[in-house]
């Protein structure tokens, strides 16, 4: 990309979480492969993002590539209306195989957001099909993200998370404290007292708790303890409450796990999956519920369940993203994971001597340093990328999320990277 496409770039495109008027720096990509981002000029970059959490294979994958491309030669893209094909029924037969056995049911949506949107849906339709229509409120924890579209942004954090500017046109729902018993850390039954209490005295209207299991992604990068959802699930059982599992930032082996709930002895009754489904090829979500869930939304009502995506199951998205799949069962990605997850302990360890470091924290293949301010996003990504690395903050987390095959070298330079940013914040 030479400079007059940078300026058109400037002029006409709004990038995520940017304003037109203070663009934050860009960087022109023109190839990546392995775990390399390769830049208009010849610079490359380690990437310590994975492309948004979702590229676990790396770039330019054979394997991958090689779905795509035999798949493209049959259809690109076919209506899922009253049509099916191959890719989506073995998709859907894998995703049911190899997430919690209560979860039978398959619904393919565009996005991680629009899955969100989906099981929030599914579990309002419950409810109504079932003879309780006043169950029309969610219940969920602060430090909560959840996705950009409107149904999702209400479960979001109403005042840390990104979504403020809307609060007072979402639906208002119910938030409990976060958990705050860090991952590891002895239980303790007062963590989850104020969810408790909400569900107990509003359970009549609320229709589903939703929460994202162990970790809080993108609104805080918190890593709690796995009994706050076995406590949860009783909590639900106990109320009639739907559980929601956001599985978007975790499924597929981020956590050590190859879904976060695994770390818990409990299973929700609605999961929503995205982001690595497709090994970050092509955007893809699904959600996934009960037998008891789906017919009785089928069984009630309007008899069916009100939601149709255009590109719902792209072929060529589900062909990926059973590749990928078959890709990470073919891998040792567990022991890679512990790998990625031994090393970041070791190496971000540093950064607590630093004097505007608040926290470290590290779990599966997540990094997490904790400064005391926001970070300055218009000069500190170009000091990432002056480091030889892709690293993108938000707030005051510098994070990285690599790519499960990244390797011990690559890796140090990442945690290396953060060390030297770090270390010259105010």
């Amino acid at each position: 990309m030479n400079s007059p496409l940078l300026d058109t770039d400037r002029a006409l495109l709004w990038h995520p979480y940017t304003s037109m008027v203070e663009p934050l720096p860009v960087f022109p990509v023109v190839s990546a492969y392995g775990v390399r981002l390769r830049l208009a000029d010849g610079r490359e970059l380690i990437d310590g993002m994975a492309s948004w959490w979702c590229a676990i294979h790396g770039y330019n994958h054979p394997a991958l590539n090689a779905a795509v491309s035999a798949q493209l030669c049959d259809m690109a893209h076919v209506m899922f209306g009253g049509l099916t094909h191959e890719p989506a029924v073995r998709l859907a037969q894998k995703l049911v195989d190899i997430t919690p056995s209560a979860l039978q049911t398959v619904f393919f949506a565009d996005s991680g957001s629009v899955a969100v949107e989906v099981a929030i849906k599914m579990a309002l339709q419950y409810w109504a099909a079932a003879g309780r229509p006043g169950k029309q409120k969610l219940l969920t924890v602060r430090g909560g993200y959840h996705g950009d579209t409107c149904g999702a942004m209400a479960v979001c954090d109403p005042v840390t998370g990104m979504h403020s500017l809307f609060r007072n046109v979402l639906p208002a729902h119910y938030f409990a404290d976060k958990p705050g018993i860090r991952f590891g850390a002895p239980w303790q039954e007062k963590d989850i007292a104020a969810l408790a209490t909400l569900a107990e005295n509003h359970h009549e209207d609320i229709a589903a708790v939703i929460i994202e299991p162990v970790v809080q992604g993108a609104g805080g990068m918190w890593f709690y303890s796995p009994e706050y959802l076995n406590r949860l699930r009783e909590i639900c059982d106990r109320y009639d409450l739907l559980l929601i599992f956001d599985e978007i930032a975790t499924g597929f082996g981020r956590s050590g796990k190859l879904f976060a709930c695994e770390h818990s002895r409990v299973a929700p009754d609605i999961l929503c999956l995205g982001k690595a489904l497709t090994g970050g090829y092509m955007t893809l979500a699904a959600t996934l519920t009960s037998i008891q869930v789906a017919e009785t939304i089928s069984a009630g009502g309007q008899g069916v369940f009100m939601h149709g995506p255009t590109f719902m199951a792209n072929p060529l998205a589900c062909a990926v993203a059973l590749a990928s799949i078959k890709l990470l069962e073919q891998t040792d990605w567990q022991q890679r994971v512990k790998n990625i997850q031994n090393q970041l302990q070791t190496e971000l360890a540093r950064c607590r001597d630093l004097d505007n470091v608040t926290d470290v924290r590290v779990l599966g293949a997540i990094g997490v340093v904790e400064v005391a301010q926001p970070v300055d996003m218009h000069t500190v990504p170009h000091w990432f990328v002056e480091q030889g690395v892709w690293i993108r903050p938000f707030g005051s987390l510098i994070y990285v999320m690599p790519p499960y095959i990244i390797n011990a070298e690559d890796l140090t330079r990442l945690t290396s990277a953060i060390y030297h940013v770090v270390g010259k914040l105010p």
